[in-house]
């Protein structure tokens, strides 16, 4: 199977738009957070006169876009297990192989959250203190950081209460969630 970003943006889409389960949210929220890491590094490069550490800030944001990338697959098929694990027996060992899955599926999202909130903590730093020319882009890319940790946010918890999982890591995203909304709101201040 191809990687879902190493394939044509209009296919991957129409994947979107298909009748299939995946790629789905999830898939949408970490590409929409590496669109802003992207912005992030972007914006970072063009910043070199305002920031001494925009090198640095460029270089992490490219890990981030990456790492995200990454997770729009990882989704995919944490969602694919889940309905392989609802298809199963519900014995005991069924009913384990769901939480296993859940446990999976709201793992993912939940690093989706942690991503967010740097990409739009960094994207922030680069509204205020960045190449003022770029500062459009880097509020867009705060802005889209938010979005891809809030509805990320929203598909943890999802499976944290189908799984009866440990709402810690409802509670985690959720503090990430605070951090890009704060980042956010610091980027688009005047």
């Amino acid at each position: 199977m191809t990687p879902s970003l190493d394939q044509p943006l209009g296919q991957f889409l129409d994947q979107v738009a298909d009748r299939s389960p995946a790629p789905g949210g999830g898939g949408g929220a970490a590409l929409t957070g590496a669109l802003a890491a992207g912005l992030v590094a972007m914006a970072a490069r063009f910043s070199a006169a305002q920031l001494p550490d925009a090198g640095a800030i460029a270089a992490r944001a490219d890990q981030l876009r990456l790492r995200a990338a990454e997770l729009v697959d990882e989704d995919a098929q944490a969602y694919l297990r889940v309905l392989d694990a609802f298809a199963l027996p519900h014995d005991a060992a069924g009913r384990e192989q769901v939480r296993v899955a859940l446990d999976r599926a709201a793992a993912v999202p939940e690093e989706m959250t942690r991503l967010g909130a740097e990409v739009a903590e960094l994207a922030a730093r680069l509204a205020v203190a960045g190449n003022p020319n770029l500062r459009g882009d880097s509020v867009t890319a705060a802005l889209l950081a938010e979005a891809s940790a809030r509805s990320a946010a929203c598909l943890v918890d999802i499976n944290v209460t189908l799984g009866g999982l440990a709402n810690e890591v409802s509670l985690r995203a959720a503090r990430n969630v605070a951090a890009a909304h704060a980042a956010a709101q610091q980027a688009a201040a005047r």
